[in-house]
């Protein structure tokens, strides 16, 4: 079910909303027992949710809840007998990491084809924060299965995150701060997040779709550059829309869940965009994998090896295709390059717009490899940037007066002018005047993307394959 769907607006989150807020209401002789309801009730909400799309799939999210649930017991468990609580841990990833190999790379090996189930990676690596967690010390061992199950497959960021590490979310199971305001800043980043996804990242995907289907041999520089900046823009606006309404959601319903997006194409060198881009995935991987590996403690050659591996862990998550992990490979070089000497050259760089060229010109490159099907394919794509002869085809022919509209809608979104007026913003929130008005446009927006989905603007999100 996708969240810009008239299923889920106009049916399942009302319901949802209503029946949590009737639960909110009604009188219970403990407070306990209302959170139980209410959870369980949230319980089955997600695992409708999740079965719509189909249902043989929602046996395999079971399993992994009751392996890791399991796992974490055990782990927690055995915590007076390190060889065995090193042996649970080792168990229980080996497992799991069983399960996205069979699921997300056993097509490569061409024996025969397997579909991937929807939104895995995030579940996966959710519920393996848990028991990595619990080894740690950092997190009780969770005694209801029913709590930890929705845990795992809360239905606001099931399927494509952010990924929420256990400890951000643990005491909230118990008890949340429910709310009128942060009821109504949770339908607020909804509103936005939708527009994003629908008007923005559904507008950039018909250009980028149009272009990457031609001949990329006879693109031209101005179609190749269209193209990619296009896709830049698509899955920024896609995949933050989808945070921003998995975020809002979870407001609505008391959750607090952590930022997935701060404006990463403001960022001034590549350490940066990875700081503000997809946080809770970049988190995920420095807590459980290059703290682990020693981080950046030891010698310069250890840190470069942790940078490696992590980047290149980044792109075998993302999927069974050489382009995904040529990408991470591709971060970990410049990564490599910032950590040796280009970082100090950008810090000391005083024009602070050549370091946002670099970084910005450095992400839409590797956003080819991402988009593309083949390293081969964004070899030649890459190429088409730099050839400035005769092509044929025409840049105008993508140009469409709603296209340019949107250009300019993303441009200011881009966070440029949002951390420029920051503090003008914080100050201006109580003004009656702003508050109206930003209440005027979330409605705006609203009716304009169930417009737009009604009418047929189709494009599900990008993250989904994931």
């Amino acid at each position: 079910m996708l969240f810009s769907s008239v299923l889920f607006i106009w049916v399942f989150l009302p319901i949802v909303l209503v029946v949590n807020y009737i639960l909110s209401r009604i009188r219970f002789q403990r407070e306990e027992t209302r959170y139980r309801v209410k959870n369980l009730f949230l319980l089955f909400a997600s695992m409708f949710f999740y079965a719509w799309g189909g249902i043989s799939y929602l046996f395999l999210m079971l399993f992994s809840i009751l392996l890791n649930f399991l796992g974490g017991y055990a782990v927690g468990r055995a915590a007076a007998s390190p060889f065995w609580q090193r042996f649970f841990l080792c168990l229980t990833v080996a497992l799991n990491l069983g399960l996205l190999f069979y699921f997300k790379y056993f097509n490569m090996l061409g024996l025969w084809e397997v579909v991937l189930p929807i939104g895995i990676s995030f579940f996966t690596f959710q519920a393996m924060s848990y028991v990595f967690d619990v080894y740690r010390g950092k997190a009780p061992v969770q005694e209801s299965l029913s709590d930890f199950a929705l845990y795992v497959s809360l239905f606001p960021q099931l399927i494509a995150g952010p990924i929420v590490q256990y400890g951000d979310i643990a005491e909230q199971l118990k008890s949340r701060r429910e709310s009128l305001p942060v009821f109504f800043s949770g339908q607020k980043r909804f509103c936005y997040g939708m527009a994003k996804k629908v008007v923005i990242a559904n507008t950039m995907a018909e250009v980028a779709d149009q272009i990457w289907a031609l001949d990329v041999d006879r693109l031209g520089a101005p179609v190749a550059w269209l193209g990619m900046i296009a896709y830049t823009l698509q899955i920024y606006f896609d995949f933050s829309g989808y945070s921003d309404m998995a975020i809002g959601i979870g407001r609505m319903l008391g959750f607090q869940f952590k930022e997935n997006f701060r404006y990463p194409y403001t960022s001034l060198s590549v350490r940066e965009f990875w700081r503000r881009w997809h946080i809770s995935l970049s988190s995920w991987f420095r807590e459980y994998v290059y703290i682990p590996l020693g981080g950046s403690r030891g010698t310069l050659l250890v840190t470069c090896r942790n940078l490696f591996i992590v980047f290149l862990l980044t792109g075998i998550w993302h999927g069974a295709n050489f382009t995904f992990w040529t990408w991470g490979l591709y971060y970990a070089a410049l990564m490599l390059l910032e950590r040796l000497f280009l970082g100090r050259v950008l810090d000391r760089n005083p024009v602070k717009p050549l370091n946002w060229i670099y970084t910005i010109f450095a992400v839409m490159v590797g956003w080819v490899f991402f988009r593309s099907d083949s390293v081969a394919f964004a070899g030649a794509y890459i190429g088409q940037l730099f050839n400035f002869g005769a092509a044929e085809y025409s840049i105008l022919s993508f140009l469409s007066m709603k296209v340019l509209l949107v250009f300019a809608a993303a441009a200011v979104c881009l966070g440029f002018l949002q951390r420029a007026f920051k503090g003008i913003w914080e100050k201006l929130k109580g003004n009656l005047v702003v508050t109206a008005a930003d209440s005027v446009l979330q409605l705006a927006l609203l009716i304009y993307s169930i417009i737009l989905i009604v009418s047929g603007t189709y494009n599900p999100f990008i993250y989904f394959q994931f």
